[in-house]
């Protein structure tokens, strides 16, 4: 059926709020201006009525469905809807028909519109190709499934893909703001009265998901009886009765939220696993941005555990990739087993002792200048300078190891890194004492 049947009955109460308050317009939707931002590709083909077959790929919530009204209200071309949960091949055929029969009789395109369009196997995808090839129809698929495994290559190759993001915060509170002033589509008329911080905390648990703030906060209000005053007043209380989850206290920017992630260090510092967990659990439950915990987990697997387990950072990286490719809550696991994993690695401070030792050292003696017998010489200019001279290249020599001057002469045997005898560090301080003693046989010798 045509996506806008029926159109003013979207306005009804009944409908959800979030699909109530879609906009119309390009300059009403709220983000993803890295794809139609004025000047953008996607916005120039919307407004001259120029698109071609797109996949729209992103999280739930993002914009996907109400970009595809969008384009249905600015072009002039005829656009359908197609669900891929509900449809399927034979229904698929009957549009096709018209759609040849419109471009035959009317000289007029058909926009196929197909949600979820990864829910399609591949031999049902292969029913589309031949009608985008031949220009049948303009395909507008939505996913929140990564493209290049959902969606047949010969489709994938004849269309543009556009990558939506979730929501940020600010732009969670623009279209709830905009929901709670709207008369005539939105709660306008139900009074609603609703605080800085619970407003924050529905856009938290909505994970950048448009559609769950919206509807939580609708039900929240239709569930709320009016004061005296005819105000209906919105707190935490009564989110936390809507979506049945106690709003923790934490403050992303205020001394809990520090007191709790040197709780998460000093408990992954001192190996205990079971409250590093805890800690995680804490902050992710609370609505803490993962990236941010993610980023602190990086930063402790240099600082905390560096060499003693040099696969550290690599699981703390990892975990933090992982919580970019599947978003929240999924990411939650990932970010666990990096926190556990750090809690139980061997611990050395000794990279962040001999950084700050380093630091010190630049600061107090300024930038000095490199030891002429490692500096490069591209120009024979430099050669006659002696820049490179007398170097000797360490796999010309047995263990691939020379002595030469590498630190300014003002730094000459001053040492930075110490490996501790814990974990690989043990290992490391083993080679280099051997690298050392080898050394000191050349000098002998």
């Amino acid at each position: 059926m045509n996506l806008f049947e029926k159109q003013e009955t979207r306005q009804s109460p009944y409908f959800p709020l979030s699909d109530r308050i879609r906009p119309e317009k390009l300059e009403d939707f709220v983000g993803q201006k890295k794809i139609i931002a004025p000047g953008k590709p996607l916005r120039k083909a919307i407004e001259n009525d120029e698109l071609q077959s797109i996949i729209l790929w992103g999280p739930p919530g993002s914009g996907k469905t109400t970009l595809a009204r969008i384009i249905a209200k600015m072009t002039k071309t005829h656009f359908v809807s197609f669900s891929a949960v509900i449809s399927g091949v034979p229904a698929l055929r009957k549009i096709i028909k018209e759609a040849q029969d419109r471009r035959t009789y009317q000289n007029r395109r058909t926009i196929l519109f197909v949600d979820e369009i990864h829910r399609f196997n591949k031999a049902q995808q292969d029913a589309f190709l031949p009608f985008v090839e031949d220009g049948t129809i303009i395909l507008i698929g939505a996913t929140t499934e990564n493209p290049s495994f959902e969606v047949i290559s010969p489709l994938l190759s004849r269309s543009t893909v556009y990558v939506l993001e979730p929501l940020s915060g600010e732009e969670l509170e623009m279209i709830l703001n905009q929901a709670l002033r709207d008369e005539k589509k939105g709660l306008g008329n139900y009074h609603v009265e609703i605080n800085t911080d619970t407003l924050k905390f529905i856009i938290e648990i909505a994970y950048g998901d448009a559609r769950i703030a919206l509807n939580v906060l609708d039900f929240a209000v239709r569930t709320t009886k009016p004061n005296s005053k005819g105000i209906r007043e919105i707190d935490l209380k009564v989110i936390e009765a809507v979506v049945q989850k106690r709003s923790l206290r934490y403050d992303k920017t205020g001394e809990e939220h520090y007191n709790i992630i040197s709780a998460l260090h000093k408990s992954m510092r001192d190996s205990d696993p079971d409250a590093a967990l805890y800690w995680v659990a804490r902050m992710l439950e609370a609505g803490e941005n993962p990236l941010y915990l993610a980023r602190r987990l990086v930063r402790f697997a240099s600082e905390d555990v560096g060499n003693a387990d040099p696969q550290a950072l690599q699981i703390a990286v990892a975990a933090m990739e992982a919580v970019k490719f599947i978003g929240m809550p999924e990411g939650n696991l990932a970010l666990t087993q990096a926190a556990t994993y750090l809690a139980c690695a061997p611990k050395s401070n000794a990279l962040y002792s001999g950084y700050k030792s380093a630091r010190d050292d630049i600061k107090k003696w300024g930038p000095l200048p490199v030891p002429m017998v490692i500096r490069n010489a591209p120009t024979s200019l430099m050669k006659d300078l002696g820049y490179g001279k007398n170097y000797k290249y360490a796999h010309n020599f047995k263990q691939g190891f020379v002595l030469q001057d590498h630190m300014p002469k003002e730094l000459k045997n001053k040492k930075y890194y110490y490996p501790t005898e814990r974990g690989f560090e043990k290992e490391i301080k083993r080679r280099l004492e051997k690298l050392k003693n080898s050394g000191k046989e050349k000098i002998n010798d």
